[in-house]
C-alpha cells in the first residue's frame, strides 16, 4: 500500500508504503540508489530496455543485503548468511514468524513476482529495473512486535534486482494461469496462518480472492450475491477451468478464512463484512455463520449473533461450539436486560 511517494534533495525517488510482515506491518522506505541501464534478461538473446520493469511471473535474481550498521538487527532475519557463491529460491526459506525480510541475506536468491513468499522484496523488485540497487528502511507499525507485543528494532538494507526474465500483465495470462495463482495464494494462506503468521494469512487470502474475482469474471452488487460468469474464449485453457459452483465455493471459503484471520486481529467489523459475504455465497458454511456470530458478538450486536449462531445450530445440531455460543449471547442478554430494568427503578 503505497502511501508516499517522492524526490529527495538529490532528485533520487523515494516511495514509502505499509508490508504484511510475519511479525506484523512494517512501514518500508525505499531508496533509489544505483540505477539500471539495458540489461539482458535470464532468457537468452532477449534484451530489456531500462523502463522494462518486472511483471507478475517473473523470475528475479535479487540480492538482500543487511547494512554494516545494522548488525545486530540480524537476529530479526532468518538464517545466517550463505557462503559466497551459494545460490538460493526463495521458497527454500519459508516464511515464519522470526523472519521479517524472508530471504537469504549476502547472495543471490531467485523469486517468483507475485508469489507473496518474500512480501517487502516483491514490492521493490516490481518498480525497479534490471541492474538497479536501492536502499530499504523498515520500521515496525506502533514499534512493537504484532505477535509478541516486544520492542522491534529498525532495520536497513539493500536489495539488488541482478536480472529477471519476462513476466506477463495479469490481463494476458490465460485462466487456467489465474486459477493455479489463486490457489497457490490460497493454500499459502493457510500454512502462514497456521504457523502463527496471521497477517500473512490475511495478505494471501485477499490476493487469492482478487484473483478469483478477476478469473469468474463476476459484477457483485452491494449485498455480493449477484455474479455473471465471464466467457472463455481461449479453447486450449477451458480444460484447466473449475466449473462456476467450484469459483462460487472457493470465493466463499476464502471469505470465511479471511474473517477468521480478520476476527484474530481483532477486527470485527471487517471479519463480520467478509463472513456476510461467505454466508450470502454459500448459505451451507458452517464455518462462516459461526465467525459471522463472533464478529457480531465482538460488535455488540447481539440479535444479529443470535440469529448467526441459531442458523449455525439448523446446519449443525449437534455442534457443541454453537450451542455454548448461543448460550453465551443468551446470558448477555439477559444481563442487559436486569441491567435495564434496574436503571429504570
Amino acid at each position: 500500500m503505497d502511501v508516499a511517494d517522492g524526490d529527495d534533495q538529490d532528485g533520487v525517488a523515494n516511495t514509502c508504503w505499509v508490508s504484511v510482515c510475519p511479525k506484523g506491518l512494517w512501514m518500508v522506505q525505499k531508496k533509489q540508489i544505483q540505477s539500471g541501464s539495458q540489461h539482458k534478461v535470464c532468457d537468452p538473446g532477449k534484451v530489456l530496455s531500462s523502463g522494462y520493469k518486472p511483471r507478475i511471473g517473473s523470475l528475479c535474481r535479487v540480492r538482500v543485503r543487511l547494512k554494516a550498521d545494522m548488525n545486530d538487527a540480524r537476529h530479526l532475519v532468518k538464517g545466517d548468511e550463505p557462503d559466497q557463491g551459494d545460490r538460493h529460491d526463495a521458497a527454500d526459506s519459508p516464511r515464519c514468524q522470526d523472519s521479517v525480510l524472508q530471504v537469504m541475506l549476502g547472495d543471490l536468491t531467485t523469486l517468483r513476482l507475485g508469489e507473496g513468499h518474500c512480501d517487502v522484496t516483491e514490492a521493490c523488485v516490481e518498480s525497479m529495473n534490471a541492474g538497479e540497487t536501492c536502499e530499504i528502511r523498515l520500521t515496525p507499525v506502533n514499534g512493537a512486535d504484532m505477535l509478541n507485543s516486544q520492542p522491534a528494532e529498525e532495520i536497513c538494507a539493500t536489495v539488488e534486482l541482478q536480472a529477471f526474465t519476462p513476466g506477463k500483465e495479469f490481463w494476458q495470462m490465460p485462466p487456467g494461469e489465474k486459477w493455479e495463482w489463486a490457489m497457490s495464494h490460497k493454500e499459502r494462506g493457510g500454512e502462514r496462518f497456521r504457523s502463527g503468521d496471521v497477517w500473512g494469512g490475511a495478505d494471501s487470502y485477499s490476493r487469492a480472492l482478487k484473483l478469483v474475482i478477476a478469473l469468474f469474471g463476476c459484477e457483485v452488487d452491494r449485498k455480493g450475491d449477484d455474479i455473471q460468469e465471464e466467457k472463455v474464449t481461449d479453447t486450449e485453457d477451458q480444460t484447466q477451468l473449475p466449473t462456476v459452483n467450484q469459483l462460487q465455493s472457493t470465493k466463499a471459503e476464502l471469505h470465511s478464512n479471511l474473517s477468521l484471520c480478520q476476527l484474530k486481529l481483532k477486527q470485527p467489523a471487517r471479519a463480520k463484512e467478509s463472513a456476510t459475504k461467505a454466508t450470502q455465497l454459500q448459505p451451507g458454511g458452517a464455518k462462516a455463520w459461526y465467525r459471522l456470530g463472533q464478529a457480531c458478538q465482538m460488535l455488540n450486536e447481539l440479535e444479529e449473533a443470535r440469529m448467526a449462531f441459531r442458523q449455525l445450530l439448523k446446519l449443525q445440531p449437534e455442534s457443541t461450539a454453537a450451542v455454548k455460543a448461543l448460550q453465551e449471547v443468551n446470558n448477555l442478554f439477559r444481563i442487559l436486560w436486569n441491567l435495564q430494568l434496574y436503571y429504570d427503578l
